[in-house]
């Protein structure tokens, strides 16, 4: 069916559907990825700017 509409659409840029489905793509794999993440793991790294404490050995 799929084929059928796209051969029957005419002229398709196949570079922009190429390039839309790469970002749905890319943005399921960075939603999933930030919504695996543990509670504290992000409030860790939410509050890391506001930290005054560290040391200059590990700069």
């Amino acid at each position: 069916m799929f084929k059928y509409i796209l051969t029957n659409a005419g002229d398709i840029n196949w570079m922009a559907i190429f390039a839309l489905l790469t970002f749905f793509l890319l943005f399921i794999i960075s939603a999933i990825a930030i919504l695996g993440r543990s509670k504290s793991y992000i409030e860790k790294m939410a509050n890391l700017p506001l930290e005054d404490d560290y040391s200059t050995d590990e700069i």
